[in-house]
């Protein structure tokens, strides 16, 4: 039976969001869940803390290399026997990793978990597409922009407060209630897309597996070996760009239909400046994400929780700023919102630049509160003109590369902070250095208040953890400056998309 989107029920909708939207949140939080649990897994199974960071790396790697495959197994498979497989598997992945006694076995259920749980945000977005008539799809992206930034977000925090009150393997068991519930109200609900026949292109599988793969590895360890200057991260460089090369070459006049996925679809104006604003969205949320919380744990000495606590402004601003642009985007222009958004996150974030070791909390929540809410304003109409000029057959190809984008432009923001932070770190801690000495009258006066004399082992401790306290707030400062700047390189970008054409949809074919 064929049925469009027009009939699905306000009820039948719902029932589907919840799912798409649960297991959505499982796999993002995911992401970061185990962040602040990876000292107690260190210890718990008996490894380094180098090792231990494979936990991170084989779930990101993974996830990576599937998701431009979400197209394919749709076709193949159908939606919904897709989205029941992934979330099945992630599940059984889950308890592994939460059973596992040995960092191999860890690291390969933790592959395992980004095999599976890859096609879950691509999924749910070509879903909620699908589901949502044109005049809707503000508000179906709202919900799922709420899902993919605030996951992030709290999974610090949760994965803190389970690892606290019961141990490291809750972050993972936690995932198995929520993957029941996703996976009966999938199964009750949704019902099956057509299915059409698609060839798997192993060379090409290959290829871009060997080169998204390289890439991720060369992003999450590089900062960690000290890019360049490691051989392992150079060979990964150099496999990445010949993967690459090597997929594009591959495709060069074959049909769509036996590639891994459609690189016409990059010939569609919208979607592809669209991918590339979400890249660099990426450094601007996940940067952000990850500076701020060492900046006040470091610098401020703020517990785990008060920081999660400050933290949540952020994200508390941008859902409500993302349900409210949901609504507006029937009334407004999306590309004058996006607008809006990058000023208003840019200038939150370029606050941060005034920061110094005196600031108090007003300093610090304030910003937060324009940052979120600027996000928002971004994430949610931009998914929406990315998709607007896509047809639906190739939607579910589109979210699976829409995500990839998202998730390598995330690594880079992550790389380039993490590395900017250390470098600049290091040179003020040179430039400032320089003027501490025993015949400068400046370190007599500071140290004159505590009675202490110039040449004593306890002045050499003060004077080099305040070097330490100061290099790093200037560094903390350059860092915001730079993710200020990756919003302004996002303006002349916004005014190249096309304006979305009124209430044009082509249905999506269903059968039960």
């Amino acid at each position: 039976m064929s049925r469009s989107h027009t009939q699905f029920t306000p009820y039948s909708r719902a029932l589907i969001t919840i799912a798409v939207m649960s297991a959505t949140l499982m796999q993002v939080l995911d992401t970061t869940i185990v962040n602040v649990a990876l000292p107690h897994m260190e210890g718990s199974l008996g490894t380094t803390s180098d090792e231990i960071s494979w936990v991170l790396t084989s779930y990101l790697v993974a996830s990576a290399i599937l998701m431009p495959l979400t197209g394919y197994f749709t076709d193949r498979l159908g939606q919904k026997k897709y989205l029941l497989i992934s979330i099945s598997g992630f599940v059984i992945a889950s308890i592994l990793c939460g059973a596992a006694e040995s960092i191999g076995q860890i690291v390969f259920f933790r592959l395992l978990q980004g095999v599976f749980g890859a096609a879950l945000v691509p999924l749910s977005q070509a879903i909620l597409t699908d589901i949502y008539p044109p005049e809707e799809r503000g508000s179906a992206m709202a919900i799922w922009g709420v899902g993919v930034m605030v996951g992030p977000v709290l999974g610090p925090t949760l994965g803190g407060y389970l690892t606290e009150i019961a141990s490291w393997r809750w972050n993972f068991y936690i995932n198995v209630p929520v993957g029941i519930f996703c996976l009966m109200l999938t199964w009750q609900m949704l019902p099956e897309t057509k299915t059409k026949e698609r060839k798997m292109d192993w060379i090409g599988l290959t290829l871009i597996s060997l080169s998204i793969g390289s890439l991720q590895f060369f992003l999450d360890r590089g900062n960690q070996d000290d890019w360049l200057n490691s051989s392992v991260i150079c060979i990964a460089l150099f496999l990445s760009v010949i993967g690459f090369l090597g997929f594009i070459l591959n495709n060069i006049g074959k049909k769509s239909e036996d590639t891994v996925f459609e690189l016409s679809i990059f010939s569609d104006r919208n979607f592809a400046i669209g991918c590339i604003l979400i890249a660099v969205f990426g450094l601007g949320f996940y940067g952000a994400m990850i500076v701020i919380p060492l900046m006040l744990e470091n610098l401020f000495n703020y517990p785990v929780l008060t920081t999660g606590l400050v933290m949540a402004p952020r994200g508390l601003s941008g859902m409500a700023s993302m349900l409210i642009v949901g609504k507006l985007m029937k009334y407004v222009d999306p590309r004058k919102i996006i607008i809006i958004g990058v000023l208003i996150s840019g200038y939150g974030i370029y606050i941060g630049t005034r920061y110094n070791l005196d600031i108090s909390y007003g300093w610090i929540i304030y910003p937060m509160i324009l940052q979120g809410f600027g996000l928002g304003m971004i994430f949610v109409p931009l998914s929406a003109v990315a998709f607007s000029t896509l047809p639906a057959s190739s939607r579910a190809e589109g979210a699976g590369l829409f995500s990839l984008l998202r998730t390598l432009g995330s690594s880079i923001g992550i790389s380039v902070v993490a590395t900017v932070l250390t470098r600049r770190t290091q040179m003020a801690w040179n430039q400032l250095g320089g003027f501490i000495n025993p015949y400068n009258p400046a370190v007599t006066h500071y140290l004159q208040p505590l009675h202490i004399n110039n040449n004593s082992p306890l002045a050499i401790a003060i004077l080099a953890r305040t070097l330490a306290r100061h290099a790093q707030m200037l560094s903390f400062v350059d860092v915001f400056a730079l993710i200020a700047a990756s919003f302004v390189i996002m303006l002349p970008l916004v005014f190249l998309l096309q304006k979305p054409k009124k209430q044009q949809d082509e249905p999506t074919i269903y059968f039960e």
